[in-house]
């Protein structure tokens, strides 16, 4: 496609939210679109609805109302997501029309002569940036139809805020979509899904994170609609839309004040354990061992032996080298004083004696994950260095002491856990990229591929981002081959940052698609002394993973008494 994508908004008024400022300038700056026509809302239509929503519900209104600004008090955002912004400042050259839509309860229509007008412009894509539920001929009056997001559980309206359940429930993740309407809700096709992990203590941050992640879904969708062309755009909806779809959660619709003050309760108390949790102890990462006698992996983690560092540093990210009868384990080493990651490394013999670590690489800025591989009898790392915003390629010229700068793979890129794999013919490059500021690097897995390693010519795939789910995206360790299938190794952060492990079997990887399927996973819970696992490799009869433990700040005598004494 070789023209630019002719784009319309349907917006409330000219003042939107900082996210879709910010998605919107993404697009103006673009080649591939411009937004050509701008819908807005008579502002009269406002008092309408509030007269009609404030008809009943008045306590569940107040509470979530004082829940609300609460919330604002202790949540504060760097980058606040609803900061209103004036669209005029950056659609200077397009055109805009005011509607005045038919209101219907909470759906709404706009008038035959009103969607003439908009199907006149020869529309590409129409994005709903407001408005209420959109029904009617409007949703055809542009050749892709009409792009909204979704925020919160998915697929399904609930009684209260948007995430304001995802927080109070204690889910680990919270959903966003983007979505084709439909005049039938049931026929909605779903063009992208994303999972993010849901702030366990405040709606208000949870939701900010959530909205600053989905400011690159509509970006990315015109972006491949004009490089890919129809066919693509509609063989991917067929695809993410194919399989029957089922909801089992509750709608959330609490009846009773008694149980409102429940929930706030249970939630004030989660708020305060934390806060208490955080006087007495802190966290820190170990590593955790098994030797198999003529096994390659031991998947009995209960078995595991435990490495635990002095309590002014933690280990984490562990990579194994077998050499001359030895396990070399480097691992990211951060210092409690500076809180800042260097790579070092540890043995362990065939009698499992330890030795000390040593420090081998470190710039002024964080690194970890030493991800090491050999390549034509040389080995090479690829150290986690997304503080200076780059991936480094390293070579070992003197095992395993001495390490150099051989490239920068790439610069200008957030991008954490660097994970590479050579097979047919090509280098594949898995890392989780954090292309906003104000997103997380937990959520989405990008995969590039190049002939040549050192080259600095990497082509990102077609289906970038092959994963966007909090649950699986991270990469967690080397990817290895296992009775003759490859599989990829993932942080599942839904709960906490790198709470357990999944095992994805690559079903597919090429240059034009990308899939795989979890088979396996490992959470924490052969041990409660172990809270979190997110880095698995194994080589030789070696396995290892990290784990992360809650250590006392305090002597254990004194711990030990305070427990007592509450039980008393």
């Amino acid at each position: 496609m070789c023209k630019k994508l002719l784009i319309g908004l349907l917006v409330d008024s000219n003042q939107i939210p900082h996210w879709a400022f910010t998605m919107i300038n993404k697009i103006v700056g673009s080649n591939y679109a411009q937004i050509t026509l701008v819908v807005q809302k008579d502002a009269n239509c406002f008092a309408r609805k509030k007269k009609y929503r404030n008809s009943d519900g008045k306590f569940e209104t107040l509470f979530f109302s004082i829940a609300y600004k609460l919330d604002k008090l202790i949540c504060r955002p760097a980058a606040n997501a609803f900061e209103p912004k004036n669209l005029q400042q950056v659609l200077t050259n397009s055109s805009w029309i005011t509607v005045t839509p038919i209101q219907k309860g909470l759906v709404e229509y706009l008038n035959p002569e009103d969607c003439a007008t908009i199907q006149a412009c020869n529309l590409d894509v129409l994005i709903k940036l407001g408005f209420d539920d959109l029904r009617g001929e409007v949703l055809s009056a542009s050749r892709y139809g009409v792009w909204a997001h979704w925020h919160g559980d998915n697929r399904i309206n609930q009684v209260g805020p948007v995430g304001f359940w995802e927080v109070f429930e204690g889910r680990g993740e919270t959903g966003s979509m983007l979505q084709i309407l439909a005049n039938d809700p049931n026929k909605t096709q779903v063009l992208y899904e994303s999972f993010a992990q849901t702030d366990s203590l405040s709606v208000g941050q949870n939701n900010n994170n959530n909205y600053w992640k989905t400011v690159s879904f509509i970006p990315r969708k015109l972006q491949e609609l004009h490089a890919l062309g129809e066919e693509s755009l509609l063989a991917r909806i067929k695809l993410n839309n194919q399989h029957p779809y089922f909801y089992s959660r509750p709608i959330y619709a609490v009846s009773q004040k008694s149980e409102w003050i429940r929930l706030v309760l249970r939630h004030l108390l989660k708020i305060i354990t934390r806060s208490i949790q955080r006087c007495f102890y802190f966290d820190q990462y170990i590593l955790l061992y098994a030797i198999n006698k003529g096994k390659m992996l031991s998947p009995t983690l209960s078995r595991y032996k435990q490495l635990i560092p002095p309590p002014d540093r933690f280990w984490a990210d562990p990579f194994i080298i077998y050499e001359d009868r030895k396990y070399y384990v480097f691992v990211e080493e951060v210092m409690a004083q500076n809180n800042k990651g260097h790579i070092s490394y540890l043995t362990i013999d065939e009698n499992e004696k330890v030795s000390l670590t040593k420090k081998i690489i470190e710039k002024p800025y964080h690194m970890s994950y030493p991800f090491i591989f050999s390549y034509n009898n040389e080995y090479y790392m690829i150290p986690e260095t997304s503080g200076n915003n780059t991936i480094e390629l390293y070579k070992c010229v003197d095992f395993p002491n001495r390490w150099e700068m051989v490239t920068i793979i790439m610069k200008n890129i957030q991008a954490f856990d660097t994970t590479v794999l050579q097979k047919d013919g090509k280098w594949w490059l898995f890392a989780s990229i954090r292309e906003n500021e104000q997103t997380s690097s937990f959520d989405e897995l990008f995969l590039f591929y190049s002939e040549d390693l050192f080259s600095g010519n990497w082509t990102p795939h077609v289906q970038n981002p092959i994963v966007s789910d909090v649950r699986s995206a991270r990469p967690a360790g080397n990817i290895f081959e296992y009775n003759g299938n490859l599989y990829r190794p993932s942080q599942n952060s839904s709960k906490i940052y790198g709470y357990g492990i999944k095992i994805n079997h690559i079903v597919t990887l090429n240059e034009e698609e990308y899939k795989e399927e979890c088979i396996s996973d490992i959470e924490p819970l052969w041990s409660k002394k172990i809270i979190a696992v997110h880095t698995l490799n194994f080589v030789n009869e070696m396995t290892i993973v990290d784990g992360l433990t809650k250590r006392s700040r305090y002597p254990a005598a004194i711990i030990r008494k305070f427990r007592k004494l509450c039980r008393c």
